[in-house]
């Protein structure tokens, strides 16, 4: 009796392993093309809002720009009527808006009442100190937060946690000007023995020269507005973090992990920390982006010489031209940086090319 065997097909017939860059082409690319040209529309649809937006909002201010500049001055009604001719703002409200909306499609952010230089050099010398100091001040809030809102999670219902959050909290609800004020009195005036050791505001003191004394007096006068602004803005972090990474906890991949043998700061760093990473990411880029409009309370208080100030001293006249650039600027960051947010959540997680 024979037995028959069918051959079994060799090495040489099996379909060759796909290689990498067919692996790559298979899951799609890291950031889908519909997905983009979504959240690129959505931020060209956002930038246009804010043009007409920040036209009208500002017309709504109290307070005449001509009779601000001229207070004090001896002018009659019809040299205000020639300061409001040159400024355009004699014209019905649809014309002053085309003007507008011209002058802003060619890039053009007009002239500053009060200072009679173009917005956009105003804007341009403004800006490096902001990014100096708000910059600064996320930076140091985001990886402070986000390190004690992990370990706050991990250990949630512990003294730590509970101390923790419980200071972050009565941090948030400070308001920042009370608290510029109070770090003002204490650190730069000085109460009792405590001597006052940094300026009271500013960026820079004078007569200072050399490399070594300019960078410590540049960290002093840093020091209480940085100050500030982290111990307002990072309780975000903290809460934000600690709230997301607590729905992972329990879930049932990080008990797998566990039992794989993982030991658990493994599986806190590799598991659990990158999938609660999405939410944070969004305040991160969200406060990026808010760190180039800066402060206003924060800058106002300690005299500092950027963008938020700037703003403030435009709203007192009120600069329109101004308002409307510093307007369309911070909007524009914000905008901006959200969407880089957004197309970072398909390279950081992949669950998100599929919704």
């Amino acid at each position: 009796m024979s037995i028959t065997v069918s051959a079994l097909p060799d090495a040489a017939a099996a379909p060759p392993p796909p290689d990498g860059a067919a692996a790559v082409r298979r899951r799609g690319p890291a950031i889908p093309l519909r997905y983009a040209a979504g959240r690129v529309g959505g931020a060209a649809v956002s930038m246009l809002a804010v043009v007409f937006t920040g036209f009208f909002l500002f017309r709504i201010v109290p307070g005449d720009p001509v009779r601000a500049m001229t207070r004090g001055r001896p002018v009659d009604a019809d040299q205000l009527a020639a300061l409001r001719h040159q400024f355009g703002i004699d014209k019905p409200l649809v014309a002053q808006f085309a003007d507008y909306a011209a002058r802003v499609a060619r890039g053009d952010l007009g002239t500053s009442y009060q200072y009679k230089s173009s917005v956009s050099g105003l804007i341009g010398s403004h800006v490096w100190p902001t990014v100096y100091l708000v910059g600064t001040a996320t930076l140091i809030a985001a990886l402070l937060g986000l390190r004690i809102g992990v370990r706050s999670a991990w250990r949630h219902g512990s003294r730590s946690d509970r101390v923790n959050t419980g200071v972050a909290l009565v941090l948030w609800s400070m308001p920042t000007f009370w608290l510029g004020l109070i770090l003002i009195v204490v650190f730069a005036v000085g109460v009792g023995p405590i001597p006052g050791m940094f300026p009271t505001g500013g960026m820079s003191g004078a007569n200072v020269h050399g490399l070594f004394p300019t960078i410590w007096d540049h960290l002093r006068h840093l020091a209480l507005p940085c100050l500030t602004l982290v111990a307002v803005v990072y309780a975000q972090y903290l809460l934000t973090m600690r709230a997301t990474l607590l729905e992972e906890v329990g879930a049932d991949y990080l008990t797998t992990a566990r039992a794989k043998g993982l030991r658990d700061d493994d599986v806190r760093r590799k598991h659990a920390v990158p999938n609660a990473m999405l939410p944070a990411v969004t305040l991160v880029f969200l406060n990026l982006g808010t760190a180039v409009s800066g402060s206003i309370l924060a800058e106002t208080i300690f005299s500092w010489p950027g963008l938020g100030s700037l703003f403030y001293e435009a709203l007192t006249v009120p600069d329109l031209p101004l308002l409307e650039g510093l307007f369309i600027f911070f909007s524009a960051a914000v905008i901006v940086m959200n969407l880089l947010a957004e197309l970072l959540y398909p390279i950081l997680d992949p669950r998100v090319r599929t919704t």
